[in-house]
């Protein structure tokens, strides 16, 4: 069996893992507990680590049984296959959710022009303009180089700034 990733509507995450689960399927909602704020009163909640997502843990053939529950969209997927996550990675993100401060974990989207600062490679401390974006390939323009190069985020380490 293989953990394939499903894409759900906005905010249907927990519901979509609860629904799922009463059916039988192995599902895994990664969530993080957020402090939020009212005007009345502060909570502690649990919100998914990847909004709009849950990995579901089934046989190929069973893909199609998701599309029973109310709130899941689609697959994700990846060079047009459904993208598949190894079980050891989803053993780190538990390890990692388990062991780890919560308040310390942040996914930070880099979006189009955003400014970037490049942290490993051959440009290293320069800082960038994100023009495109394609999965985990971005495309900058570093402006004191007069330069457009493309990086790959899993090869390179770069914050926002």
């Amino acid at each position: 069996m293989a953990w394939f990733v499903i894409y759900t509507k906005s905010n249907s995450e927990k519901k979509v893992a609860e629904k799922l689960s009463e059916k039988g399927i192995e599902v895994y909602c990664p969530l993080i507990q957020k402090e939020r704020k009212w005007s009345d009163r502060t909570r502690i909640i649990e919100v998914p680590l990847f909004r709009s997502y849950c990995f579901v843990n089934l046989e190929e053939k069973e893909r199609h049984l998701v599309f029973e529950v109310h709130g899941v969209v689609r697959y994700l997927y990846w060079l047009k296959k459904p993208a598949i996550v190894k079980q050891e990675e989803i053993d780190v993100i538990k390890n990692l959710l388990n062991n780890f401060d919560h308040d310390a974990l942040e996914l930070v989207d880099i979006n189009i022009n955003d400014l970037i600062l490049i942290n490993s490679g051959p440009f290293t401390g320069i800082e960038a303009k994100v023009t495109e974006k394609q999965g985990m390939k971005i495309t900058v323009i570093i402006e004191s180089l007069k330069m457009k190069i493309s990086i790959n985020r899993n090869k390179n380490i770069i914050n926002r700034i």
